[in-house]
């Protein structure tokens, strides 16, 4: 059906990527089942929590060095009857920071540059995708949708529209590594092995990137040539690390910001909404109306009718402010308001930044790496936005399809 609507908007309807679209749902079929299904690599997946424990208790010394109490909740109770809640910006964000600067040093040792080649030649032998195209939708796995195209710069001038649509869709279908930790830490205690089935869900959604987006433009052409090694390396660990570090407190402050301005704008439309009559006997909200227009799309990844408006409001607030904030409205979700697997599909739907804010993000960004194809940035951007949601919809359709017991078991 996802594909059906893709083909609906395709730009090409008698080249339908036959191949593809199946390569790519077998792709996703494999990737859960040697993630979750062999056990010694489900085991190690399963492990992904305690590193969740271990930066949280890293980045707790930190903040609590510089923050005093302020950015230690222990610190914190000495002070206070009882444990406080925890102060979003000095105590959650932060970990942030820790991330990238971790990552940025992980690139610089080959480490997760060894990873984003391997997954780079998967998709370029499995879906027969060019070097460079390859390679940027294997680092959005990892890096955020306006670093990964930075490692094909050189490419991008003479990548065709359909490679460039795969490039921004792969951006908007995945999560960068910095917040991925972040999104894991809100939903630890609340769905079982939350940072495992965040960063699957990531991989997961590359190969339906790439489907959708030859879907809706077919290529005609042939694939760009395998790229050299990219220009993207840091002088020393110390330059990776102060440059991730000093990346990272960026990223803190763009979620801050963004995180501030929406939901105070939730706040004054639902102050609207609540002035008109109540409507089912409940007052208007935009939660509400958002459920009730992606409902039917989370009905079809799987969502039990009963449960598909609440799932679809939280799909809603994705794609209209920002993942960040369904996100925490999941984790506040009562274990008992909501079924475990439709809290699995929901989550894997919403793993991604496909929303109106990042499409500003993503176009400025792009036109500041190759300002020559700016005008096709944003005459794709619209496409971009609907192709990164089918992704992630096509990824919680997959977990959907497998035994709930596969992703919620516990390692041994």
């Amino acid at each position: 059906m996802i594909y059906g609507l893709c083909w609906a908007w395709s730009e090409k309807r008698k080249l339908f990527p036959w191949k593809v679209v199946i390569g790519a749902t077998v792709m996703q079929f494999v990737f859960a089942l040697i993630l979750f299904g062999i056990p010694f690599i489900r085991s190690i997946l399963f492990r992904a929590n305690d590193v969740v424990d271990g930066l949280q208790a890293a980045t707790r010394a930190g903040t609590g060095f510089v923050f005093g109490y302020v950015g230690d909740n222990v610190a914190g109770a000495e002070l206070m009857d009882g444990t406080p809640p925890p102060l979003f910006f000095f105590q959650i964000l932060p970990i942030v920071i820790v991330v990238a600067a971790l990552s940025a040093m992980l690139w610089h040792w080959g480490i997760l540059k060894w990873i984003t080649n391997g997954f780079a030649f998967i998709f370029r032998r499995g879906m027969g995708l060019g070097g460079a195209t390859s390679l940027a939708v294997s680092a959005n796995v990892f890096m955020g949708m306006t670093e990964a195209p930075v490692l094909i710069r050189p490419y991008i001038k003479g990548m065709t529209r359909s490679e460039l649509l795969i490039m921004m869709t792969a951006g908007f279908a995945t999560i960068a590594g910095s917040v991925l930790v972040v999104y894991g830490s809100f939903l630890e205690g609340k769905m079982a092995n939350p940072l495992a089935q965040l960063l699957t869900a990531s991989i997961m959604a590359a190969p339906a990137a790439v489907a959708v987006a030859l879907t809706m433009i077919p290529e005609t052409t042939p694939a760009t040539e395998r790229m050299k090694e990219p220009d993207f390396n840091y002088a020393s660990t110390m330059d990776a690390f102060s440059r991730g570090a000093t990346d990272g407190l960026q990223i803190v402050f763009n979620i801050a910001t963004m995180l501030i301005a929406a939901l105070a704008l939730l706040w004054l439309v639902n102050a609207g909404l609540g002035a008109l009559p109540d409507v089912a006997g409940a007052p208007l909200s935009i939660e509400r109306i958002l459920g009730w227009i992606f409902a039917p799309l989370m009905y079809m990844v799987g969502v039990p009718m009963e449960e598909a408006a609440k799932s679809g409001s939280l799909m809603g607030v994705k794609t209209v402010l920002t993942e960040f904030v369904a996100f925490l409205q999941l984790a506040e979700v009562p274990p008992d308001a909501m079924d475990p697997r439709t809290r699995m599909i929901t989550a894997h739907a919403v793993c991604g930044f496909a929303n109106f804010g990042s499409m500003g993000i993503l176009i400025g960004g792009l036109s500041i790496i190759e300002p020559s194809r700016r005008d096709d940035f944003l005459s794709l951007s619209w496409r971009t936005l609907v192709a990164g949601t089918f992704a992630t919809c096509l990824s919680a359709a997959v977990v959907g399809a497998l035994p709930y017991q596969l992703f919620a078991g516990h390692a041994g």
